[in-house]
Parts: structure tokens; C-alpha cells; sequence
């Protein structure tokens, strides 16, 4: 049977906190009264760009931690790499809910799932090579 239960729970925990930045938009949106848009709030601004920096990358990422377990990857690398981006995001969080300028949470938060990401795609073609 084929297994992907390690991409499932990095899945399943990235889902969470997904759900959370949703709802400190939809809290900001209810306090602000803003219904579309960010109304020209910097919190809410920030908020929105954390929520869509977080729907831009992990995607791509589960779908290669996907690819790479199901092809039998290293099961340490599927760990650090699963825990390296759900760590990074909630650092990517905070630093950007604190400012909108360079922070080192914001910048940790970045490399890490650049790291990751960069990681299971050579991976993931070094599987594919060797194959």
C-alpha cells in the first residue's frame, strides 16, 4: 500500500495554521468593517499578505514532499524539511505582523521554505535520475 502519511501530517498541520491567518483576516475584516479589500488598514494589509505569501508557497511545497515520499524519499529529510516550514510560516507571521519592513523572523520565515523547497526539488530529480 502506498503511503503518504508524513506529507499528511505536515498537510495537516500547515491546514491549521492556514485556517488561523484566515481567521485574523475575517477578525480584522469584522473590527475594521471592511468587507473586500484591506480598506487602507496596515494591519489589515499585513494580514492579507501573510495569508497569500502562506496560499502562494505551500502548495508547491506539499506537492513536493508528495512526490518525493511517494517515490521513497529519506524519511529524516521529509521531517526536517515538513518541520522547517510549518516553524518558518508561523516565524514569517509574526515578523510580518510586527512590520512590513526587513525583520529576522520575516527573513528566517522565507528561507526556510526557499530551503525546503529547494531540497526536495533536487530530491525529488535525483530520484528520478537514479531511478
Amino acid at each position: 500500500m502506498i503511503s503518504i502519511d508524513i506529507t499528511a501530517l505536515y498537510a495537516g498541520l500547515l491546514a491549521l495554521l492556514f485556517i488561523f491567518l484566515t481567521i485574523n483576516i475575517i477578525r480584522l475584516r469584522l473590527s475594521l468593517k471592511v468587507g473586500v479589500g484591506d480598506g487602507g488598514h496596515p494591519e489589515l494589509v499585513k494580514a492579507i499578505r501573510i495569508h497569500g505569501n502562506f496560499a502562494e508557497f505551500i502548495p508547491l511545497f506539499l506537492l513536493l514532499m508528495i512526490c518525493y515520499e511517494l517515490n521513497g524519499g529519506a524519511v529524516i529529510v521529509l521531517h526536517l524539511c515538513g518541520a522547517a516550514v510549518f516553524v518558518g510560516r508561523i516565524m514569517h507571521a509574526i515578523g510580518l505582523a510586527k512590520t512590513i519592513g526587513a525583520s529576522l523572523l520575516r527573513q528566517l520565515g522565507v528561507m526556510t521554505i526557499f530551503i525546503s523547497m529547494l531540497v526536495l526539488a533536487v530530491e525529488n530529480i535525483r530520484l528520478f535520475v537514479i531511478a
